[in-house]
């Protein structure tokens, strides 16, 4: 599947398990929203996905992607130790430039 570049360094850094790249992607005041909490800034989000990542060894599988400059939504399968998994996750972004300025899982 062809993935923007942003969208696929977002899936390498996850499945890589390189929190520092992940934060990365963001702009410095990005919002992710996931499991009803809200990580504001790239220290929050760095901490987040480290503590994500470790705890429930998740693995991402893009499945579908649409969007433009502005918004995206990407189709994942994502495995790890959580129940119910693997499950299908929806991410939806917002872009500002070449960063992703928010996310939303669900």
């Amino acid at each position: 599947m062809n993935l923007p570049q942003l969208i696929q360094e977002l899936v390498n850094a996850q499945n890589n398990t390189d929190s520092a790249a992940y934060a990365n992607l963001f702009t410095e005041n990005a919002k992710v929203f996931d499991e009803a909490r809200t990580h504001t800034g790239k220290a929050a989000i760095k901490d987040w996905v480290e503590k994500t990542t470790a705890e429930y060894k998740t693995v991402m599988k893009p499945l579908a992607f649409e969007g433009d400059n502005e918004k995206g939504v990407l189709k994942t399968e994502v495995s790890g130790t959580f129940p119910g998994s693997p499950f299908i996750f929806t991410y939806n972004f917002e872009f500002d430039g070449e960063k992703i300025k928010s996310l939303e899982i669900s």
